[in-house]
């Protein structure tokens, strides 16, 4: 297929644009930034902000629009990398929001707009809960992160007739170099890692082999339409969790992250990891999906310890 990629050079797109790649997709990419290290005669890179509406109205964006069979949009600021303070709030909310309005506005205005659209959102849509089971059928929360999600879905729904539309409600994405996890190796290899607040919260996650899977399978199989949890099936508590990469790497996880220093590290971002939620998918299930790490042990060994063949490459 021809596709148009938002927002995919970041942890996820590191392993989806070699597999879109691997599998004969022709590709442009929307990037702020020139990102080096495209040596593919199938990579077109535009460096353009996507989230500027009159930017879809240049000829050569909208030409890359028109010709897309298909658009991949995870164009996002990362949630937990600072404080939420009001400033780094706005930049969350203008990045999805402003980038996804102005795609499904410049699509709607295509005689003949892109047949599938993968649009991101995230598992922080149902907000938080120490003991309710969320799916696909569940209600949206009531903060910060409910709210944006529910706005950034409203948005990309409005997307032309024609398009098929698939929105992932995405967890705590793990892999070897980058994300969440990118962030505790470290501390973990060091010995010094263990569980964040009381280790009781649950942490829904998701390979990110198995979620760049989940992403071409969208693209190419009219089966798979709507709202899609994309998280593992078996949810873990925090301490399980800590515990469990301790193991992988051989290493303690007995000193536990006090909530009060996440929250003056991340401010109220410390709630994303702090309370959590436990999300299972319905529509996967009734999809059929395969994962190849469907078990936490399964996928800390890969990224623990990963082979010479682990199809995850840097730009």
């Amino acid at each position: 297929m021809r596709l148009l990629l938002i927002g995919c050079t970041g942890f996820i797109g590191r392993e989806l644009i070699p597999q879109l790649l691997n599998h004969g997709h022709q590709l442009t990419i929307v990037s702020r930034k020139k990102e080096q290290g495209f040596s593919s005669d199938q990579i077109t890179q535009l460096q353009l902000n996507p989230a500027i509406a009159h930017n879809w109205d240049g000829d050569v964006l909208k030409k890359a629009l028109n010709q897309a069979e298909g658009v991949i949009n995870l164009a996002g600021e990362p949630i937990a990398n600072k404080r939420w303070s009001s400033t780094h709030c706005l930049e969350i909310e203008n990045s999805r929001l402003e980038t996804t309005k102005a795609l499904i506005n410049a699509m709607r205005k295509l005689r003949k707009p892109p047949r599938v659209l993968v649009n991101a959102s995230a598992i922080g849509y149902y907000g938080t809960s120490p003991d309710t089971n969320f799916t696909e059928d569940s209600k949206n929360g009531k903060d910060f992160l409910a709210s944006l999600c529910t706005r950034w879905e409203n948005a990309a729904i409005k997307k032309p007739k024609a398009t098929r539309l698939i929105i992932f409600r995405i967890g705590i994405v793990l892999g070897s170099n980058g994300g969440a996890l990118g962030k505790m190796l470290p501390i973990f290899k060091a010995g010094l890692g263990g569980p964040i607040g009381d280790g009781q919260q649950w942490m829904s996650w998701i390979h990110r082999t198995d979620l760049c899977q989940m992403m071409e399978q969208a693209l190419i199989n009219k089966n798979w339409s709507g709202v899609v949890n994309a998280v593992a099936p078996q949810t873990i508590s925090m301490s399980n969790f800590a515990a469990a990469l301790g193991k992988s790497l051989g290493r303690p996880s007995l000193l536990p992250v006090p909530g009060p220093i996440l929250k003056l590290l991340l401010g109220d971002g410390a709630r994303v990891v702090l309370e959590g939620q436990k999300v299972e998918s319905l529509k996967l299930k009734q999809l059929e999906f395969q994962f190849k790490y469907p078990k936490l042990n399964q996928a800390l060994i890969e990224i623990t310890q990963p082979k010479e063949s682990n199809n995850s490459q840097s730009f």
